[in-house]
């Protein structure tokens, strides 16, 4: 037998195989565009949602959707994003803070992090490329964090190993445990335990694809867990279960669609956001891995 120094359960992802997209509503689109595509550098779909009832805004191999609304503000969640240039990103979002004054958008740095709060108060964390963190994502949506009560950690890591078949593993962070989730190549949901965590949201809702569709859809339906029957690529459920008891235990909205779903791997075109008219650089409006 030959042996091979390479660790190849590292490379394993589990069930759910990709972080598909985060959905909130927004009362402006012209805001969010300015946000979004202005500041932060990311691309509008040009194919789907080109009106102003919805944006669909793509980051690598996934998606903001900004349904236009009442603006859903998530206090507890982080979206954690992976962009190629952290200086052209701080130099953008200086250069949108004139266009945001008046709303709730801010820029912060933390540790080797940009966090920006979008108008309505949604917070957007950026980091540079890492592959140790977040392998080979040049651009992309790396995390969705979520702020959960102390001892729920090991609980949400069982849901999603039993139900979802996903990889879970349970870190201890600066308050408490922390659950994280493999959601495909770089991506994860992470929840960190608090000892007063921000009431969870409602209206805000997650999007991921599964290889195996029907084994959490049976375990589901057999805890009695409520299931919006979207289609027959996709259904919809509320809330994490607590798998000894099987009643809710985190609510939290999950768009549960299956890898034959039509929009499944659907390419997403990235722009490079140093691409400008005054300096345009033939060949490069797209945005290419490094």
């Amino acid at each position: 037998m030959t042996t091979n120094a390479f660790d190849r359960a590292a490379e394993d992802l589990g069930n759910i195989v990709n972080l598909g997209h985060v959905n909130h509503r927004v009362p402006d689109q012209r805001l969010a565009t300015i946000f979004y595509m202005t500041g932060l550098g990311l691309t509008r779909d040009p194919a789907m949602m080109t009106g102003v009832e919805n944006m669909w805004v793509n980051v690598g191999d996934s998606q903001f959707h900004l349904p236009t609304g009442p603006a859903v503000v998530a206090p507890g969640i982080v979206t954690g994003l992976v962009l190629p240039d952290l200086d052209a990103l701080r130099a953008r979002l200086a250069r949108v803070a004139p266009m945001l004054e008046g709303s709730r958008f801010s820029c912060r740095h933390i540790d080797d992090a940009v966090e920006s709060t979008c108008p309505w108060g949604n917070r957007i964390r950026c980091h540079a490329p890492d592959t140790a963190r977040f392998g080979a994502m040049g651009l992309g949506m790396a995390y969705v964090s979520f702020e959960v009560a102390r001892g729920q950690a090991n609980r949400i890591a069982r849901f999603y190993r039993e139900v979802f078949g996903a990889l879970a593993m349970v870190e201890a962070s600066d308050q408490g445990n922390e659950a994280r989730i493999v959601c495909g190549n770089g991506q994860r949901l992470l929840f960190e335990e608090r000892a007063a965590p921000a009431d969870p949201c409602v209206d805000h809702h997650i999007q991921i694809y599964v290889a195996n569709f029907s084994k959490p859809y049976r375990a589901l339906q057999e805890f009695g867990a409520k299931i919006e029957e979207s289609n027959r690529y996709q259904y919809r459920i509320f809330s994490i279960l607590d798998i000894e008891s099987g009643a809710p235990m985190f609510t939290l909205d999950h768009e549960v669609r299956s890898m034959t779903h039509p929009m499944y791997n659907r390419a997403l075109v990235n722009r490079d956001a140093a691409q400008t008219a005054r300096d345009y650089r033939t060949g490069r409006d797209y945005y290419f891995p490094a």
